[in-house]
């Protein structure tokens, strides 16, 4: 008796069949995008204290406005392809950060337009907060999904549940100072939270070499606490939020040759907008500091946004964090 044939396969093609437009963005663009949002921002407020340079600010904002509608673009097409996708991104911890710090990059653009625009800059806001909230939701979904490996803390829960904070200070300024009062108070129950449960998670297993940038994440909610308590008045909790964050600052920068030991990768997008979040909250606080941490910023946040966005056209960005294809 013969033996059976094996199964026939077609052939792979030749050459390989490429994606369609848009379809592997990579949610990993968008921490860099907010990086570069911030640094704007944090120019807008060192000219101001500056007396000078506001022109330069206002261009620096414009130009990252044109890269936030191209990512913006990107990334709806890419969920419009097919709304699935959306889920998947939200599984692997690069996705996660990503799609996060695409709403909180409306948010921060929402500032960015309220001067110009106060009627867009509040719609982009408002708006931007209920995409984070749903995307918020869908998160918990996922790490349920995942069991004990999804429950385990990493600060891009940052990002997913104190996120919101990024809309304080464009609310405040735009009169919705009530908002910005209950955001902050929620943000602020949620990034305790969070620090106290990674501060416990960080002592019992020590994060592997690549994902231990991410660490910068936890710099991010006191700058950003700080700098929304601060338009809102609240000097007190102003101040001992900023504390709180020169402490977490000293701590990272301490700990930077163990931080980065794994070399460059996409990851290191979890450096930039924690800066610039560092830079506005001293600029709004101790304005002499905040500059030297300005500099800082303009150096460090372009390098490593460049370094990050040229593996975006290629589709080797899309691989390294395993963005989902639509």
């Amino acid at each position: 008796m013969s033996e059976p044939r094996p199964k026939r396969y077609p052939p792979p093609e030749f050459p390989p069949r490429r994606p369609a437009l848009f379809a592997t963005t990579p949610p990993a663009v968008f921490p860099v995008v907010l990086g570069l949002i911030g640094l704007g921002l944090a120019l807008r407020r060192a000219a101001a204290v500056l007396g000078f340079g506001a022109g330069l600010a206002e261009l620096a904002l414009g130009l990252t406005l044109g890269l936030w509608v191209l990512a913006v673009v990107a990334i709806k097409v890419k969920v419009w392809r097919r709304f699935g996708v959306l889920a998947e991104d939200l599984r692997p911890l690069p996705g996660r950060a990503g799609m996060a710090a695409a709403a909180m990059s409306g948010m921060a653009m929402g500032a960015v337009v309220a001067p110009y625009a106060p009627g867009l800059g509040l719609v982009l806001i408002l708006g931007s907060l209920v995409a984070h909230l749903v995307l918020a939701g869908m998160v918990l979904r996922v790490m349920r999904a995942q069991g004990a490996e999804g429950l385990v803390p990493n600060p891009t829960w940052h990002l997913s549940f104190t996120g919101i904070v990024v809309a304080m200070p464009g609310l405040a300024s735009l009169g919705w100072g009530g908002l910005a009062a209950v955001i902050g108070w929620l943000a602020l129950i949620s990034a305790l939270t969070i620090w106290l449960l990674s501060l416990a998670q960080l002592w019992r297993e020590v994060p592997p070499a690549p994902l231990r940038p991410m660490l910068a994440i936890h710099l991010a909610p006191a700058a950003l606490l700080s700098l929304g308590f601060g338009a809102l008045g609240m000097e007190v909790l102003q101040l001992v939020l900023l504390a709180l964050g020169l402490v977490i600052a000293v701590a990272l920068v301490a700990s930077g040759r163990w931080i980065l030991v794994a070399g460059f990768s996409p990851s290191w997008g979890a450096l930039t907008f924690p800066l610039a979040a560092l830079a506005q909250a001293l600029l709004a606080a101790w304005a002499e500091v905040g500059l030297v941490i300005t500099l800082a910023a303009l150096v460090v946040n372009p390098w490593i946004a460049w370094r990050v966005l040229k593996l975006w056209p290629g589709g080797q960005l899309a691989t390294k964090t395993n963005a989902a294809r639509a």
